[in-house]
């Protein structure tokens, strides 16, 4: 497959294990007067992020952070205070077993009211304040995480009504917004938390700094404990790093892994994996994938905590030779019991400290290159804007002119056209129909004209002015369409129909009247909840399961609810039975008035009623015309028709050689029992009423003023001399036949 390109970003090609995109990177040092600019780019890129990071939470609601803020430096403080108190309280007792052994202590002394049980009692209110303010701050995380967490998520979707259609052909697109939809219940807040744990840590590295300090000559060991963490730092940036690359370049393996799973619950392909005993498939897909993307993932986690195993050790030998020197000391009575445990107290909680500060500035380094994810997402430009400062203004209500001047399409990453030179004119009020092939490039033509897409040669014009000069709004709001793929939605029936205009109030009776047009309103009707009625068991436990043609019913009816200028409808009745099928077109028929209609269907039958009729082949225009004139050029459309009307013939559901007719001689059979039928309780019947009638009063006629004429002066004549021959030397021979 070919290089990837959208708006002016490369993507690279497919292969390998997936796509590969590329964010903005920056370029390593080669020289050492590089380095500056290079760690200079590196932790401005960190302190952008976390910016973004915190712009996230202050959007969510300001007084998040000012909780957070005040939580952290609690906290921060809380540590070295209750070191100091447990230090106090303990020396205090230390001080009456001594006075008790050498005889000092007063004999009328009683614990009610000593030191100790006053330290005892700031101790324990220490304790509870703490307690409360760890509850309090977990509630604040709670809710703040669920309110971040919608904050997100609604930016990716304000976002996501704006991209491009393009960007969703690219599976490099989906590697974007996975990576950003992934990240965004967690990354911000736990970033952010990070962050201020970051605070909390720092309040309590000084407070637990000063305590050391207060021991004679023993300066050395703060900076001895600071030393022994830098190895682990070290190690642990590294692998954050290496885990977020890792991460990133197997995101299409995490998409497989998703896509293999998903198929075992999603309940519009249950039937088929369970009918073709497809579960198999997708479970062993599952675990050959998980194994491919385990495997390089249980490298980094082993090679990672080989390093701290060997780093643990050092560090455990370091603070063992601390502990020995301060127990040293009490031992020679220059330390309290008390001070022993502050002291060793003060030594751990540094290490610790150091330790949460490295392991925690490298979950905020990795958290904010995930949020590379989401801020790379968000700039995703848009290019279907319009291409003048003032967008031009549609004239809703009238007659439109569309014109396709050499047009030409590929989709992204192709590297051949699908629409290809592509000029025609559709007049105002003109009924058109789109034939051809699959993949003869009818469907991208109607998200060409739509302005889904932009074509990548020519222009497509609305009367008189280019489609991108419209505002797109208003461009969207001139189109009535129903695509073949549809949208089936978890919404009552009313909200279905109404979702065809959802700029104004729901109108009950405009709802019910297009249930009418789109033939919708008899199943409606039978509904115990009527247009109340869910559909989908997706939310709703009594949501109602539609068929395919009803889904497509209440899709015609969607279209009629919109009021628009121009009704675009490609395959609008593919799950329709034949008979359906005629009812709608008749209706869109009745009720277009003078506005302009475009059918896509392969049913040739629609196309006779058109006034225009395009034939389509390899994304090209090769005819033009209405159907009798197509059918007297015998080209492409020819074929296609008289292919489509001779499978009806052999079907039987037409006309059918009679066994007892003679030589060419054909009798009309509906019936079982062969007798001549139209209507559907056996009666010959043509127009609405059963009358037999081809001209537009009624009348039978054939000839241009009406007479019934089959000769050049108006005689009824079969042969070249006149004279009434078989039909079988008359009748118009179907392709294939001899």
């Amino acid at each position: 497959m070919g290089e990837i390109y959208l708006n002016g970003q490369y993507y690279g090609g497919q292969g390998g294990h997936g796509s590969k995109y590329e964010y903005e990177k920056i370029e390593p040092p080669h020289k050492l007067r590089e380095v500056p600019r290079f760690l200079g780019k590196v932790i401005g890129g960190f302190f952008s992020r976390l910016g973004y990071t915190f712009y996230l939470v202050w959007k969510t609601n300001p007084w998040i952070l000012f909780v957070m803020l005040l939580i952290s430096v609690f906290d921060g403080v809380m540590g070295p205070l209750g070191t100091i108190l447990s230090k106090r309280v303990i020396n205090a007792m230390e001080d009456v077993i001594v006075a008790r052994t050498n005889g000092t202590l007063d004999p009328t002394a009683t614990f009610i009211g000593s030191a100790v049980l006053g330290m005892l009692i700031v101790l324990f209110v220490y304790r509870i304040i703490n307690r409360v303010a760890n509850r309090l701050g977990n509630t604040v995380m709670r809710i703040a995480g669920e309110k971040v967490v919608k904050t997100v998520k609604v930016m990716i979707m304000e976002k996501a009504k704006t991209i491009d259609l393009a960007s969703f052909d690219i599976p490099a697109f989906y590697e974007k917004l996975e990576n950003a939809n992934r990240e965004a219940g967690n990354r911000p807040l736990n970033t952010l938390q990070a962050t201020f744990s970051v605070l909390s840590t720092v309040v309590s590295f000084v407070g637990y700094i000063g305590i050391l300090s207060t021991i004679p000559d023993m300066w050395w060991m703060p900076l001895g404990i600071i030393a022994i963490t830098i190895p682990s730092a070290v190690v642990s940036f590294v692998y954050r790093r290496k885990h977020f690359k890792y991460v990133r370049w197997r995101s299409h393996d995490r998409r497989e892994m998703g896509y293999a799973s998903d198929m075992l619950v999603n309940k519009d392909m249950v039937k088929e994996v369970r009918i073709f005993g497809l579960s198999d498939v997708f479970i062993d897909k599952y675990k050959n994938v998980f194994e491919r993307y385990f495997k390089g993932l249980r490298q980094l986690i082993m090679q990672e905590n080989t390093w701290m195993v060997i780093i643990a050790f050092i560090s455990s030998a370091v603070n063992c030779f601390f502990y020995a020197v301060i127990a040293h000391g009490v031992w020679i009575g220059r330390f309290k019991i008390g001070d022993y445990s502050a002291y060793t107290g003060a030594l751990t909680q540094i290490a610790n400290c150091v330790s949460t500060l490295i392991n925690t500035s490298a979950s905020i380094y990795e958290g904010t290159l995930f949020i590379d994810n989401l801020t790379s997402f968000l700039k995703e430009k848009q290019t279907i804007v319009p291409t003048t400062p003032t967008p031009a203004k549609i004239g809703h209500g009238l007659p439109h002119r569309i014109v396709f001047d050499h047009v030409s399409f590929r989709y992204p990453g192709k590297d051949y056209n699908v629409i290809n030179d592509f000029s025609v004119t559709i007049e105002p009020g003109e009924t058109v129909v789109l034939v051809g092939l699959n993949g003869a490039g009818k469907t991208t033509l109607i998200k060409l004209l739509t302005r889904l897409y932009d074509p990548t040669v020519g222009r497509i014009l609305l009367d008189g002015i280019d489609l991108r000069e419209y505002d797109v709004e208003d461009l969207y709001s001139v189109f009535g369409i129903i695509f073949q793929d549809f949208g089936k939605y978890a919404f009552t029936v009313r909200e279905n129909i109404a979702f065809g205009d959802v700029k104004r109030e729901i109108d009950d009776d405009r709802v019910r009247a297009s249930a009418v047009q789109g033939n919708a309103v008899d199943y409606i009707d039978a509904m115990p909840l009527g247009y109340d009625t869910p559909l989908m068991r997706i939310f709703e436990p009594t949501g109602l399961e539609l068929s395919g043609g009803q889904w497509q019913k209440l899709a015609i009816a969607r279209a009629f609810y919109r009021d628009s200028d121009i009704m675009i409808l490609d395959e609008p009745t593919a799950s329709l039975d034949p008979m359906a099928e005629q009812e709608i077109f008749n209706q869109f028929d009745s009720l277009r008035k003078d506005k302009t209609t475009i059918f896509v269907s392969h049913r040739l039958s629609s196309a006779v009623i058109a006034s225009k009729i395009i034939v389509m082949q390899n994304g090209r225009l090769i005819e033009e015309g209405n159907h009798r004139e197509l059918m007297e050029m015998r080209g492409e459309y020819y074929t296609l028709f008289s292919t489509q009307a001779k499978r009806y013939l052999e079907g039987g559901m037409d006309y059918v050689d009679s066994p007892e007719g003679g030589e060419g001689r054909r009798d009309r059979r509906r019936g079982p029992d062969g007798e001549h039928r139209h209507g559907p309780d056996g009666e010959r019947r043509h127009g609405p009423e059963g009358e037999r009638r081809h001209g537009p009063e009624g009348e039978r006629r054939h000839g241009p003023d009406g007479e019934r004429r089959q000769g050049p002066e108006g005689e009824r004549r079969h042969g070249p001399d006149g004279e009434r021959r078989p039909r079988s030397e008359l009748r118009e021979k179907l392709p294939g036949e001899d």
